[in-house]
């Protein structure tokens, strides 16, 4: 089998935004956690989305690990790897985006690289190369005070440049509307020039489908969930995919078993979802000063969630509004902070699981990945979606049996969220 499309995504929940973009442009697809094993049974598919947790590690162990990922997925046949990060760009001066592109790059061989984090249906758009985030620059949205990787300025070519080794230029919205071969022109200009990467900008979805047909010439590209669905449907229109209900029957069957969220997003919106869970269900907010102090705080959450998991589902939340996580860094550090809460909201998972959870919700890229990792769990299966960018996974391959899961990333969802995860996950 060869694989039309491989994938490597920065982050857990941005990978299953990925591979739900996928499966509904119709690629059968699979989303793995980490680099499968030499012998992973891997089913009849076009894509495969493999999951990392390397936006926020140190860049060269970012590299070594997105650099195995792409050697799996070119030994199973994949002509075409996107690198998918978040369509917010997060990241530093110091990367992650610039040293695992200029990595990837080399050892495709490709002369430049097509970069866009567009994604048009969650209210991202890049235009002159600068991002916004709905109405406003990535620098004048709520970004600008992520807890880990605040975004101060919305100039991709700018904030790339300042992680890459390489030139950074545009390919602006004028060259996108003049369609597929005015890109690739520009691309060819470019490289000629000595430019290694560009920026490409995309407003609407149309601008997605003429950018994916440019970036299937190249071996690899880099770009959100909204470059997926430009490649997808580039594949698909070529002939390369036969396109289906990907995602038929893939998780009908019920689970059943009791139900819990995490939250660990500090996301406003995530914040406005954990108060709207309280009409619906028992919400319980850790204090992160007691986290950084031992397991005394856990422990309290697991106990007080296992008297309530008979009656329904309970949400447990260690997610604190700006100024509250910036006086928990400043007192023990950014990193020690993030590690801490990390591992407490993981302890939290495998403890719930342990008391009988088979539906588990998690809202958070950084709070997912440490739930997925600790639970030891392979792969997913892509079921319905609950909100865009968010769908319904089953776990292949655990050790815990049939699991269902949501991932969400901390800016996605409506309001009510949690309660719609949840009246899907039977």
């Amino acid at each position: 089998m060869s694989l039309a499309l491989g994938c490597i995504a920065d982050d857990y929940t941005g990978a299953s935004d990925l591979a739900n973009t996928l499966t509904r442009c119709g690629l059968r697809t699979v989303q793995t956690i980490g680099v499968p094993a030499a012998d992973f049974a891997l089913p009849e598919v076009d894509a495969v989305v493999v999951s990392l947790k390397s936006r926020s590690i140190a860049a060269a162990d970012a590299v070594e690990k997105s650099r195995a990922a792409e050697r799996w997925l070119r030994g199973r046949g994949a002509a075409h790897v996107l690198f998918k990060i978040c369509s917010t760009f997060d990241s530093t001066d110091a990367g992650n985006i610039g040293p695992v592109m200029d990595a990837l790059q080399d050892d495709s061989g490709d002369a430049i690289v097509l970069v866009t984090p567009a994604f048009p249906g969650t209210a991202r758009t890049v235009y002159q190369g600068n991002l916004f985030v709905g109405s406003v620059p990535l620098n004048e949205s709520p970004l600008k005070d992520h807890p880990l990787n605040p975004m101060r300025d919305a100039n991709l070519v700018r904030v790339l440049g300042r992680q890459s080794s390489s030139r950074i230029a545009l390919v602006d919205l004028a060259t996108v509307a003049r369609g597929s071969d005015a890109i690739r022109e520009r691309l060819a200009t470019l490289a000629g020039e000595g430019v290694r990467a560009a920026i490409v900008d995309a407003v609407f979805d149309a601008d997605l489908e003429t950018i994916g047909r440019a970036a299937l010439d190249h071996r690899l590209s880099v770009g959100a969930s909204g470059l997926g669905l430009g490649l997808a449907r580039g594949l698909v229109a070529s002939g390369r995919v036969r396109a289906g209900d990907a995602a038929a029957g893939s998780v009908q069957r019920e689970v059943g078993g009791a139900a819990a969220c995490l939250a660990g997003s500090c996301s406003q919106a995530t914040l406005g979802q954990v108060a709207a869970a309280e009409r619906a269900m028992p919400v319980l907010r850790l204090d992160p000063e007691r986290i950084m102090a031992g397991p005394a705080e856990i422990d309290h959450a697991v106990n007080w969630a296992r008297e309530r998991l008979a009656a329904g589902p309970v949400l447990i939340a260690s997610s604190a509004t700006a100024d509250q996580v910036a006086a928990v860094q400043g007192r023990h550090g950014r990193e020690a902070a993030g590690h801490a809460i990390e591992q407490a909201m993981a302890d939290l998972a495998e403890a719930l699981v342990q008391a009988g959870v088979r539906r588990l919700v998690v809202a958070g890229g950084e709070t997912s990945g440490a739930a997925v990792d600790r639970l030891g769990l392979p792969g997913f299966l892509l079921g319905p979606e609950i909100a865009p960018g968010v769908p319904v996974l089953r776990a292949v391959g655990g050790r815990h049996g049939d699991m269902l899961l949501a991932l969400k990333s901390g800016n996605f969802g409506g309001p009510a969220f949690f309660s719609d995860a949840l009246d899907l996950m039977r």
